[in-house]
């Protein structure tokens, strides 16, 4: 009879173990809370609008080629990727703008057209860019993170202090290139990252090289397309998935887990995964004496930033955007800094704008526009309504400014998403958006554990975990755990 596993929640990383686990034998269930998979990165409709909730970016694709190709499959079978071009429309403060360039070459000459000499610059900022993403594709990633050990290798080591992996990247981008515009187009990726580049290490600048070698996509009907093709790989390895289960205990017996329980219903398992927040399932599901880590040690920890977010259906074109943009705001620098540091709101901050229309004609009638706006900022965060007006108007008014025309009047469906959403959507910590900061003491082995260390049969995936967050991290994280409980359960690896 087949062993059974618990899955907690069927975010990313929760879709991908659980696949993976069914594929090595296991029967699996996967408990989710909300009425859809996907946590983070689903979607919801409404007047005739589809939002994609979390997530725009498709980077990584070779992660999801792996996860696909391992249950002989490829991603073209399941959805339709469209690459940004431009990568990126960025609006300056005096309301003018540059694109990014999608393609490598083009980049070169505009970097070059910017400031004399960086083209050169730029090409060997590239092959070291090229060098950490191959570093840790191949070598890094798909650890564990249970020991130092695992990355105590003379060659690893040797690629990393040649490449300047730990150094920060605000200061190697900084050291190579003197113009604002271009310190801007290497630096914004990480915003995605939910990271400072003050203090992110530069092994992040594998980013860099995979966003424009490889290319920055978007599946058509969002990332949400991608939740459901890995759904039906679930479903065709068959993983049972059951919906509005918000787990209120993990039940403990003689030092393992036996069952989640979910009002009078028990769900009995061999071992268990959770997906779910990490905090909440270290501090809430389980007792006192079982969790990873106190309540003094979470409030050490340093988070990665949350975000204000704004759906706006608009009855109208904007001509002036692209499908991805970046307006900048006055302190952008002081914006991300607060991520780890201040944690206030931000003045005058900068924002993403993601015009899903521009690309897919499903996400809004035909004549108008699927606007979502994001605004990074720290986690911990109280939203009152007056708070989330304020950036309502500020948002608008900034629109309105780039995009030379009035946009408040032709506003035909608004919603807000910020901390107190997290919160009660997916218990986030501190209504946390992604997880731990990227930061150098929470990087590799120190992020959170995967194995409860009371509990050997509980184990943890997710953006608190290795690699880090993220979509395709997650579905890494998903791997690496499905391996490890492969191993305790006997079996070699696979």
């Amino acid at each position: 009879m087949a062993r059974k596993v618990i899955v907690l929640g069927a975010g990313f990383s929760g879709l991908s173990a659980a696949a993976y686990l069914s594929r090595q034998g296991f029967k699996v269930e996967i408990l989710e809370k909300n009425a859809h998979a996907g946590g983070r990165a689903g979607m919801f409709e409404a007047d005739g609008f589809r939002f994609n909730l979390g997530p725009e970016i498709y980077w990584l694709p070779e992660v999801f080629e792996r996860f696909f190709a391992h249950f002989d499959s490829h991603p073209s079978n399941y959805y339709e990727l469209k690459r940004y071009a431009p990568a990126l429309r960025v609006f300056s403060e005096d309301n003018e703008y540059f694109d990014v360039p999608c393609n490598y070459e083009e980049l070169v000459d505009f970097f070059e057209a910017n400031e004399k000499g960086s083209g050169k610059k730029l090409i060997k900022f590239y092959s070291n860019a090229e060098k950490l993403y191959r570093l840790a594709m191949n070598k890094l990633l798909y650890k564990p993170g249970k020991s130092v050990f695992e990355y105590a290798n003379p060659g690893y080591m040797l690629e990393i202090w040649k490449t300047q992996a730990l150094r920060p990247i605000k200061s190697y981008t900084r050291s190579l290139f003197k113009n604002k515009r271009l310190q801007a187009v290497l630096e914004y990726p990480f915003l995605f990252l939910g990271s400072n580049p003050q203090r992110l290490p530069s092994i992040f600048h594998l980013t860099n090289f995979a966003n424009t070698e490889m290319g920055t996509w978007y599946p058509k009907g969002g990332m949400y397309s991608v939740v459901e093709a890995m759904q039906k790989v679930c479903v065709n390895f068959d993983v049972d998935i059951t919906y509005h289960v918000n787990v209120d205990q993990l039940d403990v017996l003689k030092g393992k887990v036996i069952s989640a329980h979910f009002s009078h219903r028990n769900f009995y398992g061999e071992y268990f995964v959770s997906s779910a927040d990490y905090y909440h399932t270290d501090n809430q599901l389980l007792a006192e004496p079982y969790g990873n880590y106190s309540e003094k040690s979470w409030n050490k920890k340093t988070l990665g930033p949350s975000a204000l977010i704004f759906y706006l259906g608009i009855n109208k074109n904007l001509q002036k955007l692209e499908h991805l943009n970046m307006v900048t705001g006055a302190n952008m620098e002081t914006q991300m800094g607060s991520f780890t540091k201040h944690h206030v709101w931000p003045e005058n901050p900068s924002f993403f704008v993601s015009a899903a229309s521009k690309s897919d004609e499903t996400a809004a009638p035909a004549g108008h526009e699927n606007i979502k706006v994001t605004i990074p900022v720290p986690s911990g965060l109280i939203d009152p309504g007056k708070i989330r007006d304020h950036y309502y108007h500020y948002v608008i008014d900034k629109l309105e400014q780039v995009c030379g025309t009035n946009i408040s009047d032709h506003i035909v469906f608004h919603k807000s998403y910020a901390h107190t959403d997290f919160i009660n959507d997916f218990n986030a910590f501190k209504g946390n958006g992604f997880g731990l900061a990227n930061v150098p003491w929470q990087l590799a082995n120190r992020r959170c554990k995967i194995i409860n260390k009371n509990l050997p049969n509980l184990f943890y995936t997710g953006h608190y975990c290795v690699p880090g967050p993220g979509v395709p991290t997650a579905i890494i994280s998903g791997e690496i755990v499905a391996r490890e409980i492969y191993r305790a359960s006997g079996g070699k690896k696979n």
